[in-house]
């Protein structure tokens, strides 16, 4: 399935960086850049497309409240030199953020989420994003915190409190590994350790008695590795 998308970023050398990344992959087709969310806007008045790759900090229109004035929805990616607006934009349900200078295996693995969730609506032309699981932790007293599940990869346990990582940022909350692993779907995410639980689909490496996810080896505890290499490995 072709793949049309537009990239909107005032920066000639960033959209020149995203169509380098592209003319490396299969079917997916660059309909137009705009150095102006403005126009791209007046662009999607007419037209069509599957795919947005979006930067933030733009002149006139940022991309944030850009997002908001959409009244239907393509995929859209984030392209930002800066990580610090991730949890707003995933509020607006993007589909992934890429922190500039963005590497081609960040973007392919973007790229593949994109295959992933055209595929599964392939039944639809005008393509939208599913509603994303996602669940309130307690952040400090008075703020809740949405996380979504497919932006977790590995939870640790530090006694009475819990460091939770995702792809964007790393959150500390007082609960135990027990309960919060309950709470998580159990064909998504596997307990490996006494300290950790991890996200299944974020799994790069496996070798030996341990996993690699975003680059860090977990070692999965004796009780627990028949069984997790059995999920893992089928």
């Amino acid at each position: 399935m072709i793949i049309n998308c537009i990239i909107i970023d005032d920066e000639p050398l960033a959209i020149k960086v995203i169509k380098n990344h592209l003319l490396e992959i299969d079917k997916v087709n660059i309909i137009d850049t705009f150095n102006s969310a403005i126009e791209a806007l007046n662009f999607l008045k007419e037209n069509t497309i599957d795919l947005i790759f979006l930067d933030i900090n733009m002149p006139l229109l940022d991309g944030i409240n850009f997002i908001k004035s959409l009244e239907i929805k393509p995929l859209i990616i984030i392209t930002s030199a800066y990580d610090e607006y991730a949890v707003k934009t995933y509020e607006l349900e993007v589909l992934d953020y890429l922190v500039k200078p963005i590497s081609f295996p960040r973007f392919l693995k973007a790229i593949n989420r994109v295959r992933k969730e055209t595929d599964s609506n392939s039944s639809t032309n005008n393509l939208k994003i599913t509603k994303r699981e996602h669940l309130f932790i307690k952040v400090d007293k008075k703020k809740m915190q949405k996380i979504y599940l497919d932006e977790i990869l590995v939870i640790e346990s530090l006694r009475d409190y819990l460091k939770i990582s995702t792809l964007t940022n790393r959150y500390i909350i007082h609960s135990t590994l027990t309960s919060f692993t309950d709470k998580l779907p159990s064909n998504n995410f596997i307990r490996i350790h006494r300290s950790f639980t991890i996200a299944i689909d974020k799994i790069e490496v496996v070798q030996g008695n341990s996993v690699e996810i975003d680059g860090i080896k977990y070692v999965i505890g004796r009780s627990y590795i028949e069984n997790v290499k059995k999920q893992i490995l089928g």
